[in-house]
């Protein structure tokens, strides 16, 4: 078993102002390090043009362009390498898992990927300039694998497939992109039905109001349906669906069967994060291995997270925290069944010519 964690960062003020601590705690750190060998062997399959990087994040959140100028400045990298690594536009993706169960008041999420691309961050925001509070964990650092913002908006999102990509937005960008600028469920859908995507993801949304929406995304169209599990396959775009369903239709199976005994929020976190109950995977090498399960409960304004399987949850009282009193936590520790290095705090967190 290794021991990992992911490290708290907390932040209030302007976008720019967040964007440029960040650069500076990233500085000379081992993910720039790993991401910079990560490079070396998998060559970017994409160009990046600034005036058209920053028209597309400007038309949907103005100010995470400056949070953006921030980054360049901190890093003191100049900004067409800042687009590359953390613009998240026109980026290739590669398989993963992932499962969403939603319930009466509660969001709970397995995010099932590579460890070498695990940045260990869970970020608390608060924007001084516009634009909404959010918690949760990063993905290329701008980016939000699944989150919650200060309306009690919840997002996450399931890979289904990356091939024939379009110019557009990868998904941990779409992430934050929506928990950034909207506030309920009928914002979200409408911002998902035009924003460009570069591949093809179900993202699901969840508020206040109780209901799940299962936005089906690919480039080539979305589609919007009702449902309270979601995992790696399409139900309306089944033509965008890989050949081979069957890890995602045993996930889907495993929260279904289990549904009817599922009272709270509590035995729904059990049943994602418990190694034998089904949903929980260890298939780190094939890229789909859990590594974090997350909670969001929006009417209590709470988060839950734990990093690898039969953890209990970190509570976080999102709430309390916008009032203005900062968690005393700066890591949150776990451990997952794998040996592979992580990005954020292994050496050798990147691929040689053979893996």
């Amino acid at each position: 078993m290794k021991q990992i964690h992911s490290n708290i960062l907390q932040f209030r003020g302007t976008h720019y102002e967040f964007g440029y601590e960040q650069g500076r705690l990233l500085k000379d750190s081992l993910t720039v390090k790993n991401r910079e060998k990560q490079w070396r062997v998998r060559k970017p399959r994409f160009i990046v043009k600034e005036e058209e990087v920053k028209s597309a994040i400007t038309t949907f959140a103005p100010l995470l362009w400056d949070e953006l100028l921030g980054l360049r400045d901190g890093l003191d990298w100049p900004m067409e390498r800042v687009l590359m690594e953390y613009g998240g536009y026109r980026i290739d993706y590669k398989r993963s898992g992932c499962s969403i169960m939603t319930g009466d008041g509660y969001f709970i999420r397995n995010y099932d990927y590579m460890p070498k691309t695990y940045e260990g961050r869970y970020i608390f925001f608060q924007p001084t300039d516009g634009g909404n509070a959010i918690a949760g964990p990063s993905q290329r650092i701008t980016g939000r694998m699944d989150g919650m913002n200060e309306h009690g908006l919840v997002i996450g999102y399931n890979f289904m497939h990356r091939k024939n990509p379009g110019d557009g937005f990868i998904c941990c960008m779409i992430g934050r992109l929506i928990l950034e600028s909207c506030a309920n469920l009928d914002e979200a859908v409408n911002m998902l039905k035009v924003i460009p995507h570069r591949h093809s993801f179900s993202y699901i949304v969840f508020d206040r109001s109780n209901q799940t929406f299962v936005v089906e995304a690919s480039p080539r169209g979305v589609e919007v349906r009702t449902s309270d599990v979601c995992t790696n396959h399409f139900e309306i775009l089944k033509k965008e669906n890989r050949n081979h369903l069957k890890d995602s239709m045993k996930r889907l199976n495993a929260i279904n069967a289990a549904r009817g005994h599922i009272n709270n929020a509590c035995e729904a976190f059990r049943l994602m994060n418990d190694t034998d109950q089904g949903v929980f995977s260890k298939q780190y090498r094939n890229w789909a291995g859990t590594i974090h399960t997350s909670g969001y409960l929006p009417d209590e304004m709470k988060t839950w997270f734990a990093l690898g399987g039969d953890q209990p949850p970190t509570e976080f009282d999102f709430a309390l925290w916008l009032k203005g009193k900062n968690f005393s936590e700066d890591r949150i520790t776990g451990e997952v069944d794998t040996d592979i290095p992580f990005v954020h705090m292994d050496e050798g967190a990147y691929w040689t010519g053979r893996k």
